[in-house]
């Protein structure tokens, strides 16, 4: 996974996977098949980690805006648990495949999905305890909400230091769950 994370999927060799798992080419094939499969496999296993990390904070804080840093200071966990910060393997290594390879940009769908999906019931359920207006878009804010985690990604691989990322997810959560007066004048 680190591998395919660091070098992408075009940059990285059979050799070097070999190398990194240990094991012989044609024994790589037979466990694993193809050089996309263990791709796709390092994405899942890529996908199971934030999930682990950021993805259960979405629930485990009463309060929407404490959920929120905390689902960006879990996805940061993992950006940075690496000799250089490497960002989302989704949205910063594996994006560029998707032109080319059909089940790659499926897979990406899918993930960006699942995070709709899951930042929209979050605001669905902030929503019915009033921490937001009751005319407040969920789908829009959990769009908006992805577009945050999107930057840290980027801002990271590109060497913005952890520090001024955690500055940034906060002071986005706080913009994010702002009346649009309230950001102007604020």
């Amino acid at each position: 996974m680190r591998l395919f994370w660091a070098q992408g999927y075009a940059g990285t060799s059979l050799d070097e996977l070999a190398r990194a798992t240990g094991m012989n080419r044609p024994s790589l094939y037979n466990a694993f098949g193809n050089k996309k499969s263990i791709f796709r496999r390092a994405m899942a296993r890529f996908s199971d980690r934030m999930g682990e990390h950021s993805l259960s904070q979405l629930h485990n804080h009463a309060d929407l805006a404490e959920a929120l840093k905390a689902y960006y200071y879990g996805a940061l966990d993992v950006y940075f648990d690496a000799p250089e910060p490497l960002g989302c393997l989704y949205f910063c290594t594996a994006a560029p495949e998707a032109s080319e390879h059909s089940d790659i940009r499926d897979e990406i769908m899918g993930a960006i999905r699942l995070l709709d999906d899951a930042f929209t019931q979050r605001f669905e359920q902030a929503q019915a305890e009033g921490q937001i207006p009751e005319d407040a878009d969920p789908r829009a804010l959990a769009a908006l909400a992805q577009a945050i985690q999107h930057s840290l990604s980027i801002r990271a691989r590109a060497g913005a230091g952890r520090r001024t990322l955690q500055t940034f997810a906060a002071q986005s959560v706080n913009l994010l769950l702002s009346r649009p007066s309230d950001a102007v004048t604020g």
